[in-house]
């Protein structure tokens, strides 16, 4: 998932535990590359983004 700040703009990718709720940070997202490179990297084909 990405995270979105809605105040900044920030996005950062990464994972939602499903029973806690935290959420992991795993790379910040500046663009639709980094989107891309991180849905590849860890086999995702749909990010949800969260504000």
């Amino acid at each position: 998932m990405i995270r979105a700040s809605i105040c900044t703009g920030e996005q950062v990718a990464g994972f939602k535990d499903l029973v806690t709720g935290e959420f992991h940070e795993i790379m910040l997202i500046r663009d639709e590359k980094d989107v891309e490179d991180f849905k590849k990297a860890y086999g995702v084909e749909k990010v949800e983004k969260e504000y």
